[in-house]
């Protein structure tokens, strides 16, 4: 699965592990998904595009410094959990462009129902990261998917804390072009397609819901 990458990096597994752990309350669970958010955020984003800018430094003139073309990249966060994941990836790329898609899965036929969708003005050509922190069936990162095609964004990276195998297949199959990244795979999906171990429901962890 050349399009999967799975973040090994002993900050990211160590501070996931402090995650999945139930006993851990909601302040330092959201501090943690921040925290890995931005660690897995640096990985995804090696290849940024970027332009030459000469700089003057204390010492001399420079004409080959590297600067990301910070108006070319927007983040979408899936609602709710992947508001948690903004703030550390925005502390990387403060000038990116924000946008959000609220989906949320039908608990009866486990359909995406999707309730709302606010983007940048233009995705035409950006570079888009997509942040929710599971992917368990795959469907609603498809789901969002398809809605951000529809804008013709230049690249598109999907960047989740916990996959399970089941939602990687649906996903790649859907989505051979999108490039997705994670700290963990995990075993699978239990009978209500939650994935095993996992960290429960990402949402209810960090605002402390049921």
């Amino acid at each position: 699965m050349d399009q999967v990458t799975v973040i090994k990096h002993p900050l990211i597994q160590d501070k996931l592990t402090i995650m999945r752990n139930k006993n851990t309350d909601s302040g330092m669970f959201r501090m943690l998904l921040s925290e890995v958010s931005e660690l897995l955020a640096y990985e995804a984003t090696r290849n940024l595009a970027t332009y030459t800018q000469e700089v003057i430094t204390p010492l001399d003139v420079t004409a080959n410094c590297q600067v990301i073309k910070s108006k070319d990249i927007a983040l979408v966060s899936i609602l709710r959990a992947g508001t948690g994941m903004l703030d550390g990836v925005l502390k990387l790329m403060p000038s990116a462009k924000v946008g959000h898609i609220g989906l949320y899965r039908d608990p009866k036929n486990y359909s995406i129902i999707e309730y709302y969708f606010k983007m940048p003005l233009n995705l035409d050509g950006k570079q888009v990261f997509l942040l929710d922190p599971i992917m368990a069936t795959g469907h609603s990162a498809v789901a969002a998917i398809d809605r951000l095609k529809e804008s013709s964004p230049g690249s598109l990276v999907f960047i989740c804390l916990v996959a399970a195998p089941e939602g990687i297949k649906y996903f790649t199959e859907n989505h051979p072009d999108v490039t997705l990244y994670t700290a963990a795979i995990d075993t699978g999906l239990d009978a209500r397609n939650y994935i095993v171990p996992g960290l429960g429901d990402a949402g209810d962890r960090m605002f402390g819901t049921v």
